[in-house]
């Protein structure tokens, strides 16, 4: 990593100037830029998306809401719940009981098919209040899409694709690796050889996602959403049930053995096909249906520490759910890590 230079020849190269920079505004990215800014850190935070959240992600159309991405968060770590107070004391997060149901009228589930387990939580009025509530109160520049990120003059130079330059004297990369890694290879930043075998172990799975809205209730039973273990199909959610849509839906999630074999192939036949495979719980036809797919859906290899410290002169910290145990708590986590370690070097 290149060193030198003061924080006032940075300034002067770098339209947009912060004390802390954060790439990307999923839960890592909002744990990260919240735990700094309460400790009184000045932190930015950039995300090509046009909302907030990355995959606590909501879709709205016809009078349905579907929770496309994550469908809800576990508070097991005490420092996560201790994080989510605030979301739980004003509604943001509410309880969803999802105790075990074995079977509904007729209708089986099987030993290969499980209700999700109980006691989990989900956002309210859908997941992506979640994120916008974390946000309250910090500076996060959306549909902003980095391209290069380069040491410079002892900073960093974070520049995107409207031809904006970022500068930050500390860094932090929650997006998934491979988008990381792809930064600063475009920026020229050389990184250590071990540290890039490390990270070039993670692996991603993919997801296609199938929002429809159907012409009756389901088949699901309550609380409203099954897990397979098997098969084309991974997991459907109601979303009446669920309390998130006014209008009868469904929300599937394939396995990624089928999203990857179909990720190429024409989506609105992969979503054909998901809603068949789902038939025997969904039980009402689809109206309508989109399909959406999260290339970097969840991680299939992760680091083990729950975040990485990849350069210190100048600071750069990888976080994310690839780090540490994965899913949305997990990525919780990775942020909170990747605070402590920028404030752990004044």
């Amino acid at each position: 990593m290149a060193s030198g230079g003061s924080v006032a020849a940075r300034m002067e190269c770098m339209r947009e100037t912060s004390g802390v920079l954060v790439v990307g505004a999923g839960m890592a990215g909002l744990m990260a830029a919240g735990a700094l800014h309460t400790a009184g850190r000045p932190v930015t935070i950039l995300d090509k998306g046009r909302g907030l959240g990355g995959r606590m992600a909501t879709r709205r159309w016809d009078g349905a809401t579907f929770d496309h991405g994550a469908p809800c968060l576990s508070l097991r770590h005490p420092e996560v719940r201790r994080a989510m107070e605030a979301c739980v004391d004003d509604g943001t997060l509410v309880g969803w009981d999802l105790g075990r149901n074995d079977s509904v009228g007729s209708l089986p589930l099987g030993d290969d098919v499980r209700a999700f387990p109980s006691t989990r939580w989900r956002g309210n009025p859908s997941m992506s209040a979640i994120a916008k509530r974390l946000a309250s109160g910090l500076d996060v520049r959306l549909q902003t899409t980095v391209t290069s990120i380069r040491p410079s003059a002892g900073a960093w130079r974070v520049e995107t694709d409207a031809g904006d330059a970022f500068g930050a004297e500390d860094l932090i990369l929650t997006a998934p690796v491979p988008q990381a890694l792809a930064w600063l290879d475009a920026g020229a930043c050389c990184i250590d050889a071990d540290v890039r075998a490390r990270l070039a172990r993670i692996e991603y799975e993919r997801c296609l996602t199938v929002m429809a809205i159907l012409d009756g209730p389901t088949r699901i039973p309550a609380p409203g959403m099954l897990e397979m273990d098997d098969g084309p199909v991974a997991r459907v959610t109601d979303g009446v049930l669920k309390g998130i849509s006014a209008v009868p839906s469904v929300t599937i999630h394939a396995s990624h053995g089928f999203s990857a074999e179909h990720w190429d192939r024409d989506r609105v036949e992969a979503g054909r096909i998901l809603l068949d495979e789902a038939g025997r719980w969904v039980g009402a036809a689809a109206r309508s249906y989109q399909v959406h797919g999260w290339r970097f859906s969840q991680p299939r290899v992760m680091d083990p520490e729950p975040c990485l410290v990849v350069g210190r002169q100048p600071l750069l910290v990888l976080a994310g759910d690839a780090f540490g145990d994965g899913g949305c708590e997990g990525a919780a986590l990775s942020g909170l890590a990747a605070a402590a370690a920028v404030l752990a070097e004044g």
